[in-house]
């Protein structure tokens, strides 16, 4: 998955690439891939036939709207956003992938979705490693040494955790694949904006590791509450339970804003070597694609592409417009999201 940043637009043709314009991002889903546009987003998912097929949808202006531009706050937006239209992406695959591609999630569902996924994640990664840490208490010394050497160790737990999480995971097969879709999407992304074409032979020569990848915003998130929480002290645990549901938007905010400089100082020799880590990552969430994974997600962008620009979609493949037609950069687009 990569994050993007505006920076422009472009009306003529979907591939050209003017001196300003959107830096695309998206996320790999069940056989196949979305990709997050200006205005719209489009999942392109591989039918178990073979068939390309694919959704599109325009986004709601709180994900598009001024509130994306406020420092700390646009990264609880992307927080939202990656939550509520990763979930409807995966779902819509998932049916597409059981030939059910008319069933879909309603708002409470997706609520419901999106709550539970939220709990399990606070619980494990935020939550297990406090109480674990919390066991052993008696062993640092009282003072602001020995809160800080808890909340430091917690901290570790809770990164074991993740990198324990993110490899295990690899080893299931469906996984690998989604993993090896996730590695077609950055390969896609990274050849779009080097100015190549959007075809097999030209994308094949890029690497599955994108700086702007969610992959390393989950880990600077991590980094982050590191730093936060060892500074907190040692309050009595119930306190300490809340700080660590309540600062999750906080711990949001401060790392999507440095993902956002990270990927605006890529030329940057320190800003290199803080990012690297976050590409070493991106080895056990992506894989080599097949020339047919890259199709999809090459899918994916050119109709992406063709919707934020009010372009004919690809013929082949459209399944649905989903809540909205496709409108010219110069007609009001719907608020509702996809």
């Amino acid at each position: 998955m990569t994050l993007e940043r505006k920076v422009g637009h472009d009306q003529s043709n979907p591939e050209a690439h003017p001196a300003s314009r959107f830096f695309y991002g998206g996320q790999a889903v069940v056989e196949g891939v979305m990709i997050r546009g200006q205005r719209f987003l489009c999942v392109a998912v591989r039918r178990p036939d073979g068939q390309l097929t694919a959704q599109v949808s325009p986004l709601s202006t709180v994900y598009t709207g001024k509130v994306r531009r406020i420092p700390l706050v646009r990264g609880v937006v992307v927080l939202l956003e990656t939550l509520v239209l990763g979930t409807r992406a995966l779902m819509y695959s998932a049916n597409v992938s059981i030939e059910q591609e008319g069933t879909e999630l309603g708002r409470w569902s997706t609520g419901i979705t999106i709550a539970v996924s939220m709990s399990f994640t606070i619980a494990i990664f935020f939550l297990l490693p406090l109480f674990f840490v919390h066991l052993f208490d008696g062993v640092f010394r009282p003072g602001m040494a020995g809160d800080i050497f808890s909340n430091l160790t917690e901290g570790i737990v809770r990164l074991a955790l993740f990198l324990g999480y993110v490899w295990g995971i690899g080893y299931l097969s469906d996984i690998r694949r989604v993993f090896a879709y996730h590695g077609a999407e950055h390969m896609t992304v990274k050849a779009y904006e080097a100015k190549d074409p959007l075809e097999v032979a030209h994308i094949r020569k890029y690497s599955t590791a994108h700086p702007r990848c969610g992959t390393a915003f989950l880990l600077v998130v991590m980094v982050v509450a590191i730093l936060i929480f060892a500074f907190l002290g040692r309050p009595p645990i119930a306190w300490r339970v809340l700080s660590r549901i309540v600062l999750v938007p906080v711990i949001a905010g401060v790392a999507y804003e440095v993902i956002r400089f990270s990927g605006a100082h890529q030329s940057s020799v320190l800003v290199r070597l803080i990012t690297a880590p976050s590409l070493l990552l991106q080895a056990l969430t992506t894989r080599q694609p097949d020339d047919d994974q890259i199709e999809v997600a090459v899918h994916a962008m050119r109709t992406t592409l063709a919707a934020d620009q009010g372009h004919e979609l690809p013929g082949e493949g459209v399944s649905s417009i989903k809540e909205a037609h496709v409108e010219t950069p110069g007609e009001d687009s719907t608020d509702r999201p996809g």
